[in-house]
């Protein structure tokens, strides 16, 4: 099984530095969001990076719709893919929804991890009482109905609405690998992701986190990012954007690049 997940889900380790440091994309890319950052972190790490099994990069016979139910399968890949190339400790870096699959396996696996930088995360995308998440239940059964409806015309409302800011080149990209995934699939990792709320558990996670938010995030609400900080067991920190979007590495990567270099440092 084990070097069947290095293929399956596209594993590449970049770099020659002696730290170990995990990029994980988040929902509708793929790995390649991180291309215009490696640059600035291979000299300094060894770099891994892959595809989540619902990535379009990834053979979609792979997804399993009985197993990824949940986000604790795609916690089984990350820590499956940490365990075959041998690594005893790494930072982790875990956009969006990968930023949730970093939590739960730093509450597994606490040792393997030094640091999680968390970008545009949220425990839970709906409203609930007292809690702000940034959706009505009644707007994300409409996203879903528009996505069963015409997933392209979907496509093409979100991709920018996501990316936020006026760049036209990261709308591009977003939208190219949110066409490479099946509609089906698609719209079944958005329900999970939307159905999930791991508000309950963020205080199990002992280890150091900075929480990366730009300051206006379609979303996820800036308040979640607080909300985030105060809920957290270990240290943790915010490190405010000074850009709009929910893709910050896709639509301005230089700067993100150094606000990911000092998070890492702190």
């Amino acid at each position: 099984m084990s070097h069947f997940i290095l293929d399956a889900l596209n594993v590449r380790v970049v770099g020659s530095g002696d730290q170990v440091l995990v990029l994980a994309h988040g929902f509708g890319t793929d790995q390649s969001a991180w291309q215009r950052i490696l640059p600035y972190f291979t000299r300094r790490y060894s770099v891994i990076l892959y595809d989540l099994v619902c990535a379009g990069s990834v053979n979609p016979d792979y997804f399993d719709f009985g197993r990824y139910t949940t986000l604790d399968a795609y916690v089984d890949d990350l820590l499956n893919i940490l365990d075959t190339l041998r690594v005893q400790r790494c930072a982790y870096v875990g956009h969006s929804i990968s930023a949730m699959i970093g939590i739960l396996a730093a509450i597994r696996r606490p040792n393997l991890f030094t640091k999680l930088v968390l970008i545009g995360a949220s425990p839970r995308f709906l409203n609930d009482v007292d809690y702000n998440g940034g959706f009505e239940l009644a707007e994300i059964e409409e996203v879903f109905h528009a996505m069963e409806g015409n997933y392209a015309a979907w496509v093409h409302g979100f991709a920018p609405l996501s990316v936020g800011a006026d760049v036209p080149e990261a709308v591009r990209e977003f939208t190219r690998t949110l066409f490479n995934m099946r509609p089906d699939i698609s719209l079944f990792v958005c329900r999970t992701v939307f159905n999930s709320d791991l508000r309950g558990i963020l205080g199990l996670v002992k280890i150091p986190c900075c929480i990366m938010q730009t300051t206006k995030d379609q979303s996820v609400p800036s308040s979640v990012a607080t909300y985030m900080k105060e809920q957290l067991g270990g240290r943790s920190t915010v490190r405010w954007l000074e850009m709009e979007g929910h893709l910050p590495h896709l639509s301005a990567p230089a700067y993100f690049a150094r606000q990911l270099e000092l998070a890492l440092a702190q």
